[in-house]
């Protein structure tokens, strides 16, 4: 592999580190980006979209961001989503209210999620399939020591400046990393066809390009003026006049300066539409996004997005999900339905016919529904036990025994891909899923002084490692067991696929301790606050337990089909000869 692609693979890969990192960071800073939007901190319900909304962007557009990545190439992709991340950053950054604080988390998470499956496919094509475990381990581990780095990260820049610098701090990467990926493929193109070296010279393409550029500073100067809206200026008896409303009451879009930024934003679409070397070419963006499926994508987007904000937006200690999750529910039934109808009738649907039809594709698929379900136990009954357990257990100090878990999972990840060479999928996956299982049986059994020992490390680490070590397998499965041109899509639905399994199994795992812990309490009246809680939060981890059991035991079943290693390559040889 040239240097070039090793630096792009380097570059795609801190690029998921960071996004996974900002999935996290709105842990620490939510108080404060309430308050920046006007939201009492009693009310915290009303700040859930801040968080359903990243997960929105970040699940439901993913499979039609995987597919394109199929169709145009992962580099674009890349390059794309770290841009739609920036721009996320930026708007959030700047937010002066929910809805836009909203749009901007939502930004982030569609270019955050698109990501890691144009990674992954980048990996798959530049790896052959018995030297993939590796660096797909890597990717792995990245994007998931992005819960250790991420409240971390946020408490850092929190200690120096407000909420808005940690995502000022975001735009400035991503705006590097832009610049870094495309630098390391153009290089590479130009060795490839020195050719088209002329087309880069071009008059018209560099004139195209300025008045582009000139259209995005103006498009960024007054939108950013209209959001900020600076006290200076606006008491300034001149410049004031810009932030006037034209009509009495109305929103700050309808000032000079915002009508001026929402012009030059107009302009600057309709120049990169009609001349496609200006800055982005749009008109072929949309042709990739009709190839996709745009209707097929759309109605795979209301699945994932009904289910995201039945579970998402919901109070586990009060329901499943939130009142108004039938109707998200239903909502999602009905398109599934439409899209099953369409899958069928589509010429070019956004799943390819028989794109998963074998078993370790959609076994893999099962597979990560169930480690999402289990592992979403660990990320938030972990802490909570220690806090339960432990009346001085401040926030910090609960946080800091889940980081014995989460300091394992990368670890596992790493090593599990290191593993994958010599070692069946199926096997490696059920292995890590059993150490999994069997942490939580021995959590499940955990009382109120059971951390103050050393042994509760153990499980601690042993569960978070075995997280890990399923997790290369998984992706590895998936991506030797659909064809090449499926690898974005396929990538995407694994990642998918765990998400979902983190928001129904929270809730399901949730009423279960819930159930528990009525029952004990209607059979012994005399139990305390903190005894019920200890036997809520065992019952939720033999649940856990459960679902990583039947991980394990699916995973054996379905995944040691998979030809993911050099012995599997050679046996397929052999029974061909």
């Amino acid at each position: 592999m040239s240097t070039a692609n090793r630096l792009l693979l380097a570059f795609c890969t801190l690029a998921v580190a960071f996004a996974a990192v900002d999935t996290y960071v709105v842990v620490l800073a939510l108080p404060d980006m309430m308050a920046g939007a006007g939201i009492p901190v009693e009310e915290l319900q009303r700040a859930a979209p801040i968080v359903s909304g990243f997960l929105l962007g970040y699940v439901a557009i993913l499979p039609l961001v995987g597919r394109i990545a199929d169709l145009r190439g992962q580099v674009p992709v890349l390059a794309m989503s770290l841009v739609v991340f920036s721009a996320g950053s930026l708007v959030t950054a700047i937010s002066y209210d929910l809805p836009s604080m909203v749009a901007g988390r939502f930004l982030q998470g569609v270019g955050g999620g698109g990501l890691v499956p144009a990674t992954m496919s980048l990996v798959a094509a530049l790896y052959p399939v018995e030297r993939r475990g590796l660096p797909l381990g890597i990717v792995s581990a990245v994007q998931e020591f992005g819960s250790v780095l991420g409240p971390l990260f946020g408490a850092l820049v929190l200690s120096f400046t407000s909420w808005r610098g940690i995502f000022a701090i975001n735009l400035a990467v991503g705006a590097l990393l832009v610049v870094a990926v495309g630098l390391v493929s153009s290089s590479g193109s130009r060795r490839s066809d020195e050719g088209t070296e002329t087309a880069y010279r071009d008059a018209r393409r560099h004139l195209d390009r300025t008045l582009g550029v000139l259209l995005l500073a103006a498009t960024l100067v007054a939108g950013f003026l209209t959001f900020v809206e600076p006290g200076s200026l606006q008491r300034d008896l001149a410049w004031g006049q810009l932030f006037i409303p034209y009509v009495d009451g109305g929103s700050r879009w309808v000032t000079p300066v915002g009508i001026a930024a929402l012009a030059a934003f107009v302009l600057l679409v309709a120049w990169c539409w009609f001349r496609p070397r200006a800055l982005v070419d749009l008109r072929g963006w949309l042709g990739h996004l009709l190839a996709a499926d745009l209707p097929g994508a759309g109605l795979l987007a209301i699945v994932l997005g009904g289910i995201v904000l039945a579970f998402a937006t919901a109070d586990p200690e009060v329901a499943v999900f939130s009142p108004q999750g039938p109707w998200f529910l239903t909502g999602s039934a009905v398109a599934a339905v439409l899209l099953v109808v369409h899958l069928r009738r589509a010429d070019a649907p956004i799943v390819p016919r028989g794109a998963l039809r074998a078993v370790p594709a959609w076994g893999s698929l099962v597979v990560s529904f169930l480690v999402g379900w289990a592992l979403i136990a660990a990320l938030v009954d972990i802490p909570l036990f220690a806090r339960t357990t432990t009346e001085k257990e401040s926030q910090l100090g609960a946080a800091l025994v889940l980081l014995r878990f989460l300091a394992a999972l990368p670890v596992g990840a790493v090593v599990g891909g290191w593993l994958l060479r010599r070692t069946n999928a199926g096997v490696l996956t059920a292995v890590g899923m059993l150490a999994a299982s069997g942490s939580f049986l021995v959590m499940g059994q955990w009382g109120a002084h059971s951390l103050d020992g050393f042994a509760s490390n153990v499980p601690l680490v042993v569960g978070g490692f075995g997280f890990g070590l399923a997790l290369a397998p998984v992706n590895a499965a998936i991506l030797a067991s659909t064809d090449d041109d499926a690898h974005g899509l396929a990538s995407a639905l694994v990642v998918v696929a765990r998400m979902v399994g983190m928001l129904v199994g929270i809730s399901a795992l949730t009423t279960i301790g819930l159930r528990r812990l009525y029952a004990e309490r209607a059979a012994d009246p005399s139990l305390g606050i903190s005894e019920l809680g200890i036997l809520q939060e065992q019952a939720v981890f033999r649940g856990a337990s459960a679902a990583a059991f039947a991980a394990a035991v699916l995973a054996l079943a379905v995944l040691s089909r998979a030809h993911t290693r050099d012995v599997d390559t050679a046996e397929v040889l052999r029974a061909g000869g």
